[in-house]
């Protein structure tokens, strides 16, 4: 069974002057919120199970949820508190029924080939593997640097790049990385998990190059308006 875990619990504190008081992915883009997108890419890559880690106003996504007729089985974790990515997965990866979970950011639309992601993992044997996309001309992300057999060596801050790989935000993560390391309620997954323990983790980086879009500032937020057009 495919299941996924969507991070949909976030404020959406850099698009306030676009989209007020929803979650982020209940930002409507061509005329849909943006978890319907997200919804129907999960299913159309066979996905069972999807578990939403809501937050901020999750009434609102579970009301939305409540009007759909969906061939898919929908789970829902809600943080009482703010616990940072790390707090958030882990909290989900209680509903995970697997020993695997696909984890996508709520806010975040990247076009993989998940099967192709399992696949990659799986030969690995890794415990995290991410999602890479090359790109040009960028500072909006930090840059990723692995070896010849992908695994990753460094993540490096935010700055300048002519090209380079980014983090596509997609993690295919193992279950048992939670079961078999101590941390607190509250963590940042990219800082406490992947960037401190690249050394005792197997974190590979599979780059696939499709679609992808980030919302979360209001000049792709528009864009996203533009191209999504055709996907309603």
């Amino acid at each position: 069974m495919k299941e996924c875990i969507i991070l949909a619990g976030g404020l959406g504190t850099r698009l306030q002057s676009v989209v007020k008081d929803v979650p982020k992915c209940m930002a409507e883009v061509s005329g849909k919120p943006f978890l319907h997108y997200l919804l129907d890419y999960l299913i159309k890559e066979n996905f069972e199970h999807i578990i939403l880690s809501l937050g901020y106003k999750s009434d609102i996504v579970i009301n939305w949820l409540n009007t759909l007729d969906l061939s898919v089985k929908i789970s829902h974790v809600i943080e009482s508190e703010p616990l940072g990515t790390g707090g958030a997965i882990k909290l989900a990866f209680q509903k995970v029924q697997t020993q695997q979970a696909l984890v996508i950011n709520g806010d975040t639309f990247f076009d993989i080939n998940t099967d192709a992601l399992i696949n990659f993992h799986d030969k690995k044997s890794a415990d995290i593997s991410i999602t890479l996309k090359s790109m040009t001309d960028f500072d909006r992300y930090g840059s990723v640097e692995t070896n010849t057999e992908g695994r990753i060596l460094k993540f490096n801050e935010k700055q300048y790049c002519t090209q380079g790989l980014i983090n596509g935000g997609v993690y295919l993560i193992n279950k048992n990385i939670f079961n078999n390391l101590d941390f607190p309620e509250k963590f940042s997954f990219e800082k406490d998990v992947m960037e401190e323990r690249l050394d005792s983790l197997k974190i590979y980086g599979c780059e696939q190059n499709s679609y992808f879009i980030d919302i979360g500032i209001p000049s792709d937020f528009e864009k996203a308006n533009l191209d999504f057009k055709n996907r309603i």
